[in-house]
């Protein structure tokens, strides 16, 4: 075992499936001599050269333009967008071109390729770099939608995505770049489609993805120690596939939903969730599914005003207690 930050298991994570495989390569903006504007690809440029780590124009629609052509002909490519925001910049690659080609060829051409990027708020960059995306992507058909919470699951969940035979989008949390877990030695591959409960409890289920699972799970820690209120939290990791299994099997054993995003409110992916869990738990459920979520404006530039606006420790804890004893 190892102590690894987020970012050092991004680059872990790369470096494992580039040696693996000499089909995946690596491009994106500042990814080569600069490792990263997030300092998450340092020292890929030296270990694998030119050839297979590249810089690329401020461009993303010729990244994900050189990542596909690159995947229709044999390789597997990583292609990293900066911050998330920009998806919107080569939302049709996203939407019509990469999920569609397996179909549009009647299986004749696969697209295997990830897309990495930036994801979430915390870091004070403001409305246009600071938003949590992961919805806009799950609605896509075709598409895969991963969001890491951990080290350990950055470099499992990768290496799933880079073997997947479809196109993934990969969502890193920025907020979580600087924090450390405990990750084994040797390979990591995880299986897509797969949630974790990472705390067992009785009397509710928390859902959360990326830098909300860790703070649901402080929450969870502070309702039993300070009110004896038993919460299992899940972290959901995948949105496309979905571990509805997981969901659902939680619900069945604690009767309560509560769902924490960072996604602005509406149409965010708890709303999904909760229409799963009506649709096939319905009656399993003591009290109404809460959401517990990102207000719908624009997130602010001050940090005090940013803070405010995303789900804190404090805010479903007091959500979680108050719906409870109600």
């Amino acid at each position: 075992m190892a102590e690894l930050t987020y970012r050092d298991a991004v680059i872990r994570g790369i470096a494992q499936e580039m040696s693996r495989d000499e089909d995946v390569v690596f491009l994106g903006e500042d990814v080569a001599k600069a490792g990263g504007v997030f300092k998450a690809t340092v020292g890929l440029y030296e270990q694998f050269g030119p050839l297979r780590v590249r810089d690329t124009p401020i461009s993303e629609q010729a990244i994900l333009g050189a990542a596909m052509g690159a995947a229709m002909t044999g390789l597997k490519p990583i292609a990293e967008i900066m911050f998330s925001d920009f998806i919107a910049v080569c939302f049709d690659y996203i939407a019509n071109e990469f999920p569609k080609s397996r179909y549009m060829t009647n299986g004749q051409v696969k697209c295997p390729l990830v897309v990495r990027t930036g994801n979430g708020a915390g870091s004070r960059f403001g409305a246009q770099h600071s938003q949590s995306v992961e919805n806009w992507c799950m609605m896509i058909p075709g598409l895969k939608v991963v969001a890491p919470s951990n080290p350990r699951d950055v470099i499992g969940l990768l290496a799933a995505s880079v073997r997947d035979p479809d196109p993934v989008i990969f969502f890193e949390h920025k907020s979580l770049y600087a924090t450390k877990g405990e990750v084994p030695d040797g390979e990591i591959v995880d299986t897509l489609g797969t949630a974790k409960i990472v705390r067992p409890g009785k009397d509710a289920t928390i859902l959360a993805l990326a830098l909300m699972v860790p703070r649901a799970i402080e929450a969870a820690e502070r309702l039993k120690a300070e009110h004896g209120i038993d919460c299992e939290v899940v972290d959901v990791r995948s949105l496309v596939p979905l571990d509805t299994q997981t969901i659902l099997g939680s619900v069945g054993r604690t009767h309560r939903l509560f769902t924490v995003e960072e996604n602005p409110r509406l149409c965010g992916w708890g709303a999904e969730i909760v229409s799963i869990v009506a649709d096939e738990a319905f009656y399993d459920l003591d009290g109404p599914p809460v959401r517990i979520t990102t207000p719908h404006i624009p997130l602010p530039s001050a940090d005090l005003l940013e803070d405010a606006v995303l789900p804190t420790v404090d805010r479903i804890a007091d959500t979680v207690r108050r719906s409870l004893e109600s």
